[in-house]
């Protein structure tokens, strides 16, 4: 089950939206002169007017907002864009005029507009991410807010639940390489532990016997299953409230039956989760704090 990176907004591999970082479907020609056009979307006049790719060669104008975009010429058969993280960029084919470029591009200006927007506004909610590693930091354990307490005087980590505080046997003066060490170290001996025990409660309803389970720290898979029994889970699910985890663990046991995505495979996740859409679309929006 693939999930969000920093980059990704593609989070499962059963149909789920393209993304970001995806070319639109093909080109249409572009539409005749006198054939009635969109207004570009209005976007919030906080974003910049100027969107700037770091390899841009050319410009375009949509409204009030300019467009500066990479071009590569590539063998291919139609005009492609990926709008990422740096912006847009456009592929076309080495027979394709400047001309037919900007076209196609002023055809896909609500698509482009959209997509920088959204780049945009997801890189603000990472920046948001962004964890302070000192005493006072907070991260999110099981769908809750924790903060981050250093006290020489605890042995390793230890939840203070009530106070809603981990407590870290760190000095004062301690490194920030120290304490995200620290917390990361204790949240995957906390997911171990957790995922342990709800594969446990939900094998047995499901029908299955998984013989091994493991932590992964892949960039874009929240699990995976295989059919001699393997289970792999993200630590990082230990983020999110125990719905979600019970989703995720959910639907890789389900595997164990279904090593597809048919409809035969969720009628086997519903028939323990009834609602796991909710939890699934939760995956798809959240944002992880960012370990650096």
């Amino acid at each position: 089950m693939p999930f969000s990176a920093p980059n990704q907004l593609s989070l499962f591999d059963e149909g789920a939206p393209a993304p970001l970082g995806a070319p639109p479907p093909p080109l249409r020609p572009p539409s005749p002169p006198h054939s009635p056009r969109q207004a570009p979307p209005a976007l919030p006049p906080a974003l910049p007017s100027l969107w700037r790719h770091p390899r841009s060669q050319r410009e375009v104008r949509f409204g009030e907002h300019v467009v500066a975009y990479e071009l590569r010429r590539a063998r291919r058969r139609s005009i492609g864009f990926v709008v990422g993280p740096e912006g847009l960029s456009v592929s076309a084919p080495r027979w394709v005029s400047l001309g037919e470029v900007e076209a196609a591009l002023r055809e896909k200006g609500d698509w482009i507009l959209r997509k920088l927007h959204e780049q945009h506004e997801r890189a603000r909610r990472l920046d948001d991410a962004r964890v302070d590693w000192r005493d006072g930091a907070t991260i999110p354990f099981l769908g809750r807010q924790v903060t981050v307490r250093l006290d020489p005087a605890t042995r390793g980590a230890m939840l203070d639940a009530d106070a809603g505080a981990l407590r870290l046997g760190l000095p004062q003066g301690a490194l920030a390489a120290q304490i995200r060490d620290s917390v990361q170290s204790w949240l995957q001996r906390q997911a171990r532990r957790i995922f342990e025990e709800r594969c446990q409660h939900f094998a047995p309803a499901l029908g299955v016997r998984m013989k091994r389970l493991s932590l992964s720290s892949a960039a874009t898979r929240w699990g995976s299953a295989s059919a001699d029994g393997s289970v792999r889970l993200n630590w990082r699910l230990v983020h999110f409230a125990l719905p979600v985890i019970d989703y995720v663990v959910t639907h890789e046991l389900a595997h164990l039956r279904e090593m597809n995505h048919s409809a035969a495979f969720w009628g086997v996740v519903r028939s323990v989760l009834p609602d796991y859409e909710a939890a699934r679309g939760v995956l798809r929006h959240e944002v992880l704090p960012v370990f650096d």
